[in-house]
């Protein structure tokens, strides 16, 4: 009976361990069955992994100029793919000698890393090494959302391993160096090199790939553009690493070790932004909806546009600004719209204003087509009809001169008694066979620029004289062409109609070429100026001066926004005209 009652208590003793032990287990099986839950949940939260490798953005324009420079991109967030195949090795080299060494030997983790990683950062208290692998962080790039959330570590780690099992280590990479942002919002370490060092990643030599791997840890801490002290020593390191881990020789890490360097480049589009706004609308002007990326290769001549800016900017001080110039064909190569787009993205090179005397050249054209000469005599007096009277600037009259002397001297009442005696509607038809005779008034005030028009316009009329007479079209693009090269709009120009008769035209510019020589615009005057206009509205509000050189003529506007008096200093043959010889000495 004895043994029979210890047999029981055993069995008790037994079944209270064997319950305990089948609850853990359970537990454990529970605990399990919702991490998986957790995992699935996770995972089905996740967009396709696929899209994951395709951003969705809007469409990207590059802009280049007239020699096919990049100038400006538009929506663009990424550089130009790069690959380890076609790139220089040192490259990816770099990226690989201090982001992850094992790279090509582990998994989707590197279980040594993170060790390694684990002990470092226990050691110093605080997270001062990462574990991380090439892939891990291909995956976080991937990712929009750099949430430190378990959840979001979980989708890196699902997505890593799916990376590692779908792409080769090639590919994996490949993926890394397109993806990863460092400079100017832009993704790529061929946007990187473009923005830094003016060329792109395959033509980065061994210290650029240094600087750029440099930057991997923190982009903007180990920036060459904004911390070239912390750039240059991380990118000794580097340059150590690569040679320990044979990449590199010694003496080839020296050599690129002494031309490493601050980037001093002021990274400013500045100057390029009322030009491809001008652009854009172009673009959709000959192509329509905008759905693909596009390389538009556009007119503008970059250094006539820099001279062009930096003049304008130095000189107008209190005062705004524009400029247009436009080569005989129609190809507009320089625009710019204001001293500061940061400021004000307002193009004033479109803004309607009033021309002053600079529109006087089209009622000369008709009075040179009806038989006159440059030599032919008028008469300057005071002129009236009507209620309208208007004076000389200076209120000087100078009685009988020539043609010429009227013209070089700016005087108002001759251009009105030519309109009086040709009538107003040959000066309307003039201006429309010159290309800007939509919004002009049909009133006298007219002949002395009282009617708006844009500087894009003015210019025109001026380009037509030097071109021979013949019919000009502005234009801004030469071709678009998808990401593959496939020409997707060429210009195709139109046949060049005649509007001013070979003499018109050579006494027009003997005309212009007076201006600048005795009359009102001989502070434009250099050796290679043919000839030019100035103008001045009433109240000293706009001042213009529009010339021509062997390349382009060439228009500039001062003025202000409010339209308020710049003051009876600021006239056509000082600022403008001053500003003009400034770009083209």
């Amino acid at each position: 009976m004895q043994k029979t009652r210890n047999t029981r208590n055993n069995e008790k003793r037994y079944s209270f361990k064997t319950r305990v032990l089948i609850f853990f287990v359970n537990l454990f099986l529970v605990a399990v069955a919702c991490l998986g839950l957790y995992i699935l949940f996770v995972f089905l939260q996740m967009p396709s992994l696929d899209s994951m490798l395709h951003e969705t953005r809007e469409p990207a324009i590059v802009f280049l100029d007239r020699n096919g420079r990049e100038i400006r991109s538009d929506g663009r967030i990424m550089g130009m793919p790069v690959s380890v195949e076609k790139l220089p090795p040192h490259v990816w080299q770099a990226i690989v000698a201090i982001e992850d060494k094992r790279f090509f030997e582990h998994g989707a983790v590197s279980y040594r890393g993170t060790l390694r990683a684990i002990f470092v950062n226990l050691f110093h208290g605080k997270l001062a090494a990462g574990g991380s692998t090439i892939t891990q962080q291909t995956a976080k790039n991937i990712f929009l959302s750099r949430e430190k959330k378990m959840s979001r570590k979980i989708q890196e780690l699902i997505l890593s391993m799916w990376l590692e099992n779908r792409f080769s280590k090639n590919q994996i990479l490949d993926l890394y160096m397109n993806r990863i942002s460092l400079v100017g919002g832009m993704r790529g370490i061929d946007a990187a090199s473009t923005l830094l060092f003016g060329h792109g990643a395959n033509e980065m030599s061994v210290a650029e790939s240094a600087q750029i791997a440099a930057m991997l840890k923190a982009p903007t801490t180990y920036s060459p553009l904004k911390n070239p002290e912390r750039n240059i020593k991380r990118a000794k390191i580097i340059l150590a690493e690569m040679v320990r881990q044979k990449y590199i020789s010694l003496d080839e890490a020296r050599a690129a070790a002494q031309q490493l360097k601050a980037v001093n480049k002021k990274i400013d589009k500045n100057m390029y932004r009322y030009w491809t706004d001008f652009v854009r609308e172009e673009i959709e002007s000959r192509i329509g909806e905008i759905n693909q990326d596009l390389y538009v290769y556009t007119t503008l001549d970059t250094k006539l546009q820099k001279r062009a800016t930096e003049n304008l900017v130095s000189n107008v001080g209190d005062f705004q600004g524009a400029i247009v110039a436009i080569a005989r064909d129609g190809a507009i190569m320089s625009m710019v719209g204001g001293d500061d787009y940061q400021t004000s993205q307002f193009n004033r090179a479109l803004a309607l204003r009033q021309p002053g005397s600079a529109f006087k050249p089209v009622v000369y054209l008709v009075a040179l087509e009806n038989g006159m000469t440059p030599e032919s005599y008028v008469n300057d007096s005071p002129f009236a009809i009507g209620d309208y009277n208007p004076k000389n600037y200076d209120e000087r009259y100078y009685g009988g001169i020539t043609l010429a002397t009227a013209f070089a001297k700016s005087v108002n009442s001759v251009p009105l008694k030519l309109t009086k005696e040709y009538g107003i509607d040959s000066v309307l038809q003039m201006a429309a066979r010159l290309g800007v005779g939509n919004n002009l008034k049909r009133e006298y005030s007219t002949v002395l620029g009282a009617s708006e028009m844009s500087l894009l316009d003015l210019t025109t009329i001026y380009s037509v004289i030097w071109n021979d007479g013949k019919s000009v079209h502005p234009y801004s693009i030469i071709k678009i062409t998808d990401a593959g090269g496939h020409i997707v709009y060429s210009r195709n120009p139109s046949e060049e109609i005649t509007i001013l008769q070979p003499q018109t035209v050579e006494y027009m510019k003997e005309l212009l070429y007076e201006v600048v020589t005795k009359g009102t615009g001989k502070r434009a005057y250099t050796s290679n100026v043919f000839g030019g206009k100035t103008g001045t509205s009433n109240d000293n509000r706009d001042a213009w001066f529009v010339g021509a050189t062997p390349n382009y003529v060439m228009g500039v506007w001062v003025g202000r926004d409010d339209n308020k008096s710049m003051g009876s200093k600021i006239t056509g043959g000082t600022l403008p005209a001053t500003i003009f010889h400034e770009i083209v000495k």
